[in-house]
Order: C-alpha cells, then structure tokens, then sequence
C-alpha cells in the first residue's frame, strides 16, 4: 500500500514543507517569513492562521489535494519532557503547544498539522521533540538543587542519524552505544544507549559546548558579577547566552564558511576561536563517552557545520581514541518527520499517547474508577516485583491512563 505524508517543520523564519509519497520526496519548498510579516504577531501562536494558509496556497498552486494526504507530521515543541517516538496530536498535546512554557515557531507545527489533518480525516502526529527526555536520574543532577540538568536537544535530527547509521551497519540502533554530534547554530553532544539518550547537553540554556549564537557553559562567578553589574537587563544577557553568544560574540558573525574564508586571509583570531569552539565540541564528545562508560560503538558527527572537512576533522583529531566516527553533513528534519510517520502507517512503530499535567480529558475526570484503576497497578506491581517495576507501573498509567500489563 503506498502512502502520502505531508511534513511541516516551522523555523523562526520560515516554514519548510514536503510531501513524501512513500519513501520519496515527491513536493519541498521553504516559505521564507521577513521580518516586518512576523512582526505583526505579538506571539508565535498567533501566527496559526497565516502560517497555515500559507502552507495550504503552496500546495495548492502545486496541485497537491490535501485528500490525498495519509498522514500529517509536524515539528515537536516546547512540550512537557517525553521519551522519544511518535505522539498523536491529541487534545492535550493540542493544549500544551497552545500555552507551551517558551515561545518558539516549534510550537506551531503540531497545531497547524492537527488542524489540516482535521479537516481531511487523517491523523496527525509529531515525533522527536527538543524535549524528549531520557537521561539517567543522577545525570539530572547538577551542584545546586535548584538548577538540575535538563535535556533539551536535536533530538530529531540526531535520532534519524542514528537510525540512518544503525541501518548502514545493519544493526538495529537499541543494540548500539553512540555519541551523536549536531552542530548547527546551536550544539548539542548526546550519548545514546542502546537506543535512549542518557545524558546529553542543553543547547536552549547555553551549556555544553561553545556554537555559532550560542555561549555554551560558562564560569559561573564572573557571569553572577556580570548580572549585577547593572549595565545589562535580564534579556540582554540572555541574548547573549543564547542568540549572541559563540561566534558572534567573538567574531560578529554565525557563517562558518565566513570564518573559514577569514582564516584563509590570514586572520589569526578567528582562527583561536573556531578551534576554541571545535576543541570545546570534542570535549563534550569526551565527556559523553564516560556516560557509556568508554564502551561506544561510533561517533555521528551531524548538522550544518558538518560541511566543513576542516572543523570535522580538528574534532576527529581529539577524539578519534575513542571510537570510529562518521560524518553525516546537513540535517534534513523534513525526511524526519516523513520517516517517522510512514513507520506508524506502515506498522512499524506505534504512536504513543501523550499525556500533559495541566490538561485532563473530561472523560477521565468524570471516571469514577480513576482511583481503583491506579491502587490495583500500584498492587500489582508491588505484589510481582521489585521497585524498579512500581516505578514502570505508576509513569505507565499515568502516561496512557490505562493499568499496566503484567
């Protein structure tokens, strides 16, 4: 049976949409948004209506039917954390994307492929948000108990690698140990274990290592004097943290191939701090390889800046020790997502429930055995095992709102 999925990945500016007809890219196009467009909206969210008529026109003047489509697949947001897979876009994800904890143009891309799929009967479906979670409990924890470690990170782009790389090897990704890189304007550096990512770094806080906008982890002493020194607000040293920070601080610009090209002319600073900015991505890969306890399969080295031979190649040089690697250059989260969803249609994989805190179907809350439902999993679990199973029992209820199988 053949299937035709419609992937939309909104960007803060742009919207990118494909049409894969099976595993084929058979339509793609980037709507490009300028800034006087954007600034009409006072938030993300209320730019809905338009981005979505926007995607519509594209794929009408291209004679695309929306009654063809199988499938609608959006770009994961700023969501509660979930482990990774494809989730529904239920009612309560539905919520939590419209009154999402940060505003990002992510967030849009659940709604809007809900609201097609609405309207043409299919279902809709997002897959690897930044905020899957999977880390170990004592990776989460940091020097300060109010500042616990959070995972926030490519999980797209870096799961679809690793899966690309499991299939190359013919092996399956949940045997493999793995240390993904993606480099992009932000950085993130993940250990996956056979298949969950245990520990990974934060790109949407700045740690880990240094990118293009983005600061990375810094000392944490002079950046308290720097906001108390009253020549900067909350939000310019956020700014600088993540948006301005990196390469732009240093260098004024986010292009490494304009970096490289000052290099080649002989520009000796930018030449300190894009070796700066590799040797603090190889130190994070480092790092990563003590969360697989040296026991690693492969480095995926992923991501924009993957192009670049010269900067794969100054990290390879750090830390080809501890694996073989292997350079995937780009990013293509529109296969992504189509992959994702054509796994779901063809039976391969099984979409997942989400379940928000802030948000209760009305059905469960008139549900008078919503209480008997979670003491007979609790009984079960404890009567059958040990803790690690009541644990399993409680997030499975809680997660599908159904009692947990034996």
């Amino acid at each position: 049976m053949s299937y035709k999925v419609l992937a939309i990945n909104p960007g803060s500016t742009s919207t990118k949409i494909a049409v894969y007809t099976d595993d084929e890219p058979t339509f793609t196009q980037s709507i490009s948004h300028s800034a006087e467009d954007l600034a009409r909206f006072s938030q993300v969210v209320d730019q809905f209506d338009w981005r979505k008529e926007l995607i519509e026109k594209a794929l009408a003047d291209n004679g695309i039917k929306l009654s063809d489509l199988s499938a609608v697949i959006g770009r994961g947001g700023l969501i509660n954390p979930v482990e990774s897979g494809v989730y529904e876009v239920n009612d309560a994800l539905i919520h939590d994307l419209r009154n999402a904890r940060m505003q990002h143009a992510s967030n849009l891309g659940g709604l809007i492929a809900r609201d097609i799929a609405d309207e043409i009967g299919v279902k809709a479906y997002i897959a690897d948000p930044v905020v899957v979670d999977e880390m170990m409990p004592y990776a989460r924890i940091s020097g300060m108990p109010e500042l616990p470690r959070t995972s926030v990170f490519h999980a797209l782009n870096q799961k679809a690698v690793a899966r690309l790389y499991a299939r190359e090897s013919d092996r399956k990704y949940e045997d493999l140990n793995l240390i993904v890189c993606h480099m992009g304007g932000g950085c993130t550096v993940s250990a996956h274990r056979r298949g969950r990512v245990i520990d990974t770094t934060n790109a949407l806080d700045g740690c880990g290592p240094i990118s293009p906008e983005r600061s990375g982890s810094l000392p944490p002493g002079p950046l308290i004097k720097l906001c108390f020194s009253g020549k900067y607000t909350e939000a310019e040293l956020m700014r600088m943290v993540h948006g301005a920070g990196g390469l732009m601080a240093h260098l004024g610009t986010t292009s490494v191939p304009e970096v490289l090209d000052r290099i080649l002319n002989r520009d000796l600073h930018a030449m300190l701090v894009l070796r700066g900015m590799c040797y603090s991505i190889a130190k994070e890969i480092g790092a990563m390889s003590v969360a697989l306890k040296g026991d690693v399969d492969a480095i995926l080295i992923t991501g924009g800046i993957a192009h670049s031979k010269r900067v794969t190649d100054f990290i390879a040089g750090h830390v080809d020790f501890i694996a073989p690697i292997y350079v995937y250059p780009g990013e293509n989260e529109l296969k992504a997502l189509a992959e994702n969803a054509l796994a779901v249609l063809r039976g391969e994989r099984q979409a997942r429930t989400y379940v928000s805190e802030e948000y209760d179907d009305p059905a469960r809350l008139n549900d008078t055995t919503h209480t008997s439902k979670l003491r007979d999993a609790l009984l079960d679990s404890i009567n059958n095992s040990g803790i690690a199973r009541q644990f399993s029992a409680i997030r499975s209820y809680f997660r599908s709102g159904k009692q947990p199988k034996n």
